[in-house]
């Protein structure tokens, strides 16, 4: 591909214009400062959504965005590349455009319409992983805090009510140095959260066709058929994308196979589990607990009696917020762009047919 850019100063050096389409978790400004960061000399048009005060939505085509697409496609007009982290970009917005890259800081670009890119020529880089570290870290610490009753000690103590009880043996919970931990999912996410449990000495399972022998060793894991998984773990984490296969993955089949007393976890996708089997689970007793951070639909409804009980740890599709993925996915997907708008080849792009046209004689 032909370099846009040139040394500036250099004749015939036009600098690209960039749309930078932020909100208020990683900003217009904080987007541009990281394009700066990369080397990249430009002309930028800034634009910020007020997620998550004001929550995304499905446009034509894409889903989980957030912006005005009419706004959008006006920026985008004569501009060379735009990078965001929610903004709708819809076939309107694309075709307003002719952008050589658009970057988005999320793991799957769903705020893009990847056909409508495709046919416009413009290649969509993205990053996988981009919030493994902080994923991981909710799950350890959310499993530690479920299977020791923590959270609804917390309730009770600021309700007024010193429950000391908490030691009577029957209601103590493992710790992580004696607990089986089952991962249904052993990717960016599911090895991470691997990698912390056998720093606290976890025996730890996991089930994932596609998984790699390699890896699951490396990080001390045992690969086994879900069956098993289920009924050898004290705690099971799902890290399973979302496909037809794995909708309701978790239901009240699987949930019946799992060990009495374990606590699920769920930070991947709201559709992999059946809330209204874990809501029955739990009032059996069937279940010790569950850490539920996705919802199907998001938000869940107010009088959801599964958000009431005390042994649910619920929050609001949180475990990937921290200020380190705000500023590190600024930085790596500025220099995805700067890569791009260079004339080389980005790491991940979701149409990498666009770069083998732009190749060809």
């Amino acid at each position: 591909m032909t370099p846009l850019t040139h040394p500036a100063g250099s004749a015939g050096f036009r600098p690209p214009v960039i749309v930078c389409a932020g909100d208020e978790f990683i900003s217009a400004d904080l987007l541009a400062r990281a394009l700066e960061g990369a080397g990249v000399e430009a002309e930028f048009r800034r634009i910020d959504s007020r997620w998550p005060t004001e929550p995304f939505a499905a446009f034509d085509g894409v889903r989980e965005a957030a912006g005005d697409p009419a706004r959008l496609a006006e920026l985008v007009r004569g501009a060379d590349a735009l990078v965001t982290h929610l903004a709708p970009l819809t076939a309107d917005v694309l075709a307003a455009g002719g952008l050589r890259v658009v970057g988005v800081t999320r793991g799957g670009p769903v705020n893009v319409d990847v056909p409508a890119a495709t046919a416009a020529g413009t290649l969509v880089v993205h990053l996988p992983g981009r919030n493994l570290g902080a994923v991981a870290e909710f799950c350890v610490g959310t499993m530690i805090c479920a299977m020791r009753g923590l959270p609804s000690a917390a309730i009770r103590l600021a309700s007024g009510h010193w429950d000391a009880g908490g030691f009577r043996y029957e209601r103590t919970g493992l710790e992580l140095r004696a607990a089986t931990v089952g991962l249904v999912g052993l990717g960016a996410v599911g090895l991470r959260v691997a990698e912390l449990l056998r720093a606290f000495g976890s025996t730890v399972l996991a089930h994932d066709p596609y998984a790699s022998a390699e890896a699951a060793e490396r990080v001390g894991v045992r690969l086994v058929e879900l069956p098993e998984l289920l009924s050898g773990s004290d705690v099971v984490s799902v890290h399973a994308r979302l496909t037809p296969e794995t909708k309701q993955m978790v239901d009240a089949a699987a949930l019946a196979a799992m060990r009495p007393g374990a606590v699920l976890v769920n930070t991947a996708r709201g559709e992999l589990v059946d809330t209204r089997a874990v809501d029955a689970a739990l009032e059996s007793g069937h279940l010790r607990a569950a850490v539920l951070d996705v919802f199907d639909p998001e938000p869940p409804a107010p009088d959801d009696p599964l958000l009431r009980r005390p042994n649910v740890f619920a929050t609001p599709h949180l475990a990937g917020a921290s200020r380190q993925v705000a500023e590190e996915s600024a930085a790596r997907i500025a220099a995805e762009v700067a890569t791009v708008l260079s004339g080389g080849a980005p790491t991940n792009c979701v149409n990498p047919e666009v770069l083998d046209a732009g190749a060809a004689p």
